[in-house]
């Protein structure tokens, strides 16, 4: 673990743990984290970002090659976030992959009810192939909330016959009838996410909702004919049961699935890049992912 990583979880666990704690509520936890995206998480040099119609967000920094796509839903608890919010991690992600990626600004649970943000996953996936864009052309990709939209979205997109390149997903929230143990066995480690706050969270994402629709809760969905997945997850993070259960689920139906835990690390880390090596360290991993199974479906 380096020293930047010791710092930043202390950080976490003095300053931002205990605020989600008090967080009011979806409005105040929105305006919070629009604000860590502005004022703490960092982004590339020649950052491009495009807002085009469909509520379609095209970010990059650097030369793309052309064709290729990694279609990326931001994580914040289907409560927060945005495209903008995650524009760092995300063109980062675009440089190291030399791959251009479209991030759909999909509805937040307060706004409209499940399965709204599925429903915008799909439709921006639709629009992507309206576009020119091949299945096998494209990656999906997502952290936390997001990490679990991109998998409900495969699900769909394997039982349809038209499954993505790829799938990559950091620290995925894939479980929102709440089985994994880590939950609460390391309730205490987690430097980042407060457990205590998970069950109220899921009520206001679920509104009612079977906590095992796949729509939401992708551990419960089938995948026939599924392409490689690379999950990231932290042995600390109270969700790291979450990517667990997820990879042996997709190992069940004959996925070809790289798990790959960080000790110590934060809940989605990657978003920290530019401030821990580790966060850069598994871009450049999901990188050579992407380039990996793009370059398989091109040949």
């Amino acid at each position: 673990m380096s020293r930047r990583l010791v710092a930043l979880n202390l950080f976490l666990r003095l300053a931002v743990k205990p605020r989600l704690a008090r967080t009011a509520g979806p409005g105040a936890a929105e305006r919070e984290f629009r604000y860590l995206g502005a004022q703490v998480l960092r982004q590339p040099p020649y950052l491009r970002h495009l807002a085009r119609p469909g509520g379609l967000h095209w970010i990059s920094a650097g030369p793309c090659l052309p064709g290729k796509l990694i279609l990326y839903f931001h994580g914040g608890g289907y409560i927060s976030g945005s495209p903008a919010t995650h524009q760092g991690l995300i063109a980062r992600l675009s440089s190291l992959a030399r791959v251009e990626i479209c991030a759909p600004d999909y509805p937040l649970a307060q706004d409209a009810p499940v399965p709204a943000a599925f429903e915008a996953a799909l439709g921006a996936w639709q629009r992507c192939l309206a576009l020119g864009y091949r299945p096998d052309r494209i990656v999906l990709a997502g952290d936390s909330a997001g990490g679990g939209l991109a998998l409900a979205l495969l699900a769909r997109l394997c039982a349809d016959g038209t499954p993505p390149a790829g799938v990559i997903a950091f620290s995925p929230w894939t479980d929102l009838a709440r089985t994994g143990a880590s939950l609460r066995d390391n309730a205490a480690a987690d430097p980042f996410l407060p457990a205590a706050r998970i069950e109220e969270l899921c009520d206001i994402v679920l509104a009612g909702t079977d906590p095992k629709d796949p729509r939401i809760s992708p551990l419960y969905g089938a995948f026939p004919g599924c392409p490689p997945v690379l999950i990231c997850h932290s042995a600390t993070e109270i969700l790291a049961d979450d990517a667990r259960s997820m990879a042996a689920r997709l190992r069940e139906q004959g996925a070809a699935v790289t798990l790959h835990e960080v000790p110590d690390a934060p809940h989605a880390w990657p978003v920290f890049d530019g401030w821990i090596p580790e966060a850069r360290a598994t871009l450049r991993l999901a990188a050579r992912f992407a380039q990996s199974c793009l370059a398989a479906t091109s040949r």
